[in-house]
């Protein structure tokens, strides 16, 4: 058997159940995220695929133990079905708060709690469900960044999963 053949083999004896773990729309922004990450459009997400992808978030010195540990945690090569168990394992009980707040973390590798809003900005309109101008007119004026043009990304979080502001500690 060809190393292509084993290894789809071994990818599709992942999980064949994940796709009734999630909505269809849920399972199309995943497809999204799987095309964006699959720099090589190989079908599989690799370690050159990650350090892309990384690279197109930003962040340039990723170490290559960072990405390593990254791909340990899959069975296995990564093609869509493998990404969708990683995620499905990774969100089975996990609280909407949390999940929203290790998303804006992705872009907070100093974990100060803030983004710039002109980050923010550039995120949300050039990258996979784009926000209009009009969206991010009506985020920003219901969550303003401070005056050094900061969003507090966890009071949003909060208010986003529990309808009000945190009180202030």
């Amino acid at each position: 058997m060809s190393p292509k053949k084993a290894k789809k083999r071994a990818a599709e004896g992942a999980s064949s159940n994940v796709f009734s773990m999630f909505e269809q729309t849920q399972i199309q922004e995943f497809k999204e995220a799987f095309t964006i990450m699959d720099q090589n459009r190989d079908g599989f997400i690799d370690k050159n695929d990650l350090r892309d992808t990384f690279a197109a978030l930003g962040r340039l010195n990723v170490k290559q133990e960072e990405i390593d540990d990254m791909l340990k945690e899959a069975p296995g090569p990564i093609n869509f079905t493998v990404f969708l168990t990683m995620f499905g394992e990774k969100l089975k009980g996990a609280d909407p708060e949390e999940t929203i707040l290790n998303a804006f973390k992705v872009f907070d590798p100093e974990g100060t709690g803030t983004l710039k809003k002109d980050y923010v900005t550039e995120m949300l309109t050039t990258q996979a469900d784009r926000f209009s101008a009009e969206e991010m007119e009506q985020m920003f004026t219901a969550f303003p960044p401070d005056v050094a043009g900061n969003l507090d990304y966890k009071n949003l979080v909060h208010i986003i999963t529990h309808g009000e502001e945190k009180d202030q500690e």
